[in-house]
């Protein structure tokens, strides 16, 4: 926990759904709700307003929906900006692959336990973890893009060196930190510094596009 509260918005055309989220919020002594909205185009003004650190993003809203207004939120905020939490229904969503390609750090299902919720929130927050990484990976395998595939590999990918491929390969896969550490026989503490080189080498935010990274351009390896 720090001493600044993590500052997080909602984005959903429920209403009351926005009010179970923010009594939950509320309830957290390191979280502070900042705001929240009934659109995508709303929810993107309130990003610029309310500057908060985790946005949590429905998919399906009237106006503009969330996967466009993550990619804009996403453009806006660039790297240090904003993180999205995708709220959907289903486990396995189209809509939510297309959320996480557009920029999401993440998806989790709108039944979740509050506590599951919260820890996703910290988690994403934090960016030291890949958030439902596994299913990412599932995800993204049963709606990629053909043409995605086909794209070339950006020149970067090459300056990566012989460990941190392997580190790269494994991430993609969905091993956490513990298990690649188990599999390349290092520290986690290791594996944490490769993927940090691996981040900024390839210019991604976090673990979830390196995932995305991946899949978008066929460099994942068959398990």
């Amino acid at each position: 926990m720090t001493d600044t509260p993590i500052r997080v918005a909602l984005v959903d055309d429920q209403a009351l759904f926005r009010t179970g989220i923010r009594m939950l919020i509320d309830s957290q002594p390191d979280l502070r709700f900042v705001g929240e909205a009934g659109d995508g185009a709303a929810g993107v003004e309130l990003v610029r307003t309310g500057r908060p650190d985790v946005v949590l993003m429905d998919v399906r809203m009237p106006v503009m929906d969330g996967i466009t207004a993550t990619a804009q939120i996403v453009e806006d905020g660039g790297t240090d900006g904003a993180k999205v939490l995708v709220l959907t229904t289903f486990d396995f969503d189209e809509a939510a692959a297309k959320a996480i390609r557009a920029g999401a750090s993440g998806f989790v299902l709108k039944d979740a336990d509050p506590e599951f919720l919260l820890a996703a929130i910290r988690t994403v927050h934090a960016g030291t973890a890949v958030f439902a990484a596994s299913a990412t990976r599932e995800l993204l395998r049963r709606y990629d893009d053909a043409q995605e595939q086909a794209a070339n590999v950006p020149a970067a990918f090459a300056e990566l060196t012989p460990r941190e491929r392997e580190i790269f390969d494994l991430a993609a896969r969905g091993f956490s930190n513990s298990e690649i550490a188990q599999h390349e026989f290092v520290s986690e503490a290791t594996v944490k510094t490769h993927i940090s080189r691996v981040l900024t080498k390839l210019e991604l935010r976090d673990r979830v596009r390196l995932v995305v990274f991946a899949h978008q351009h066929g460099l994942v390896t068959k398990d």
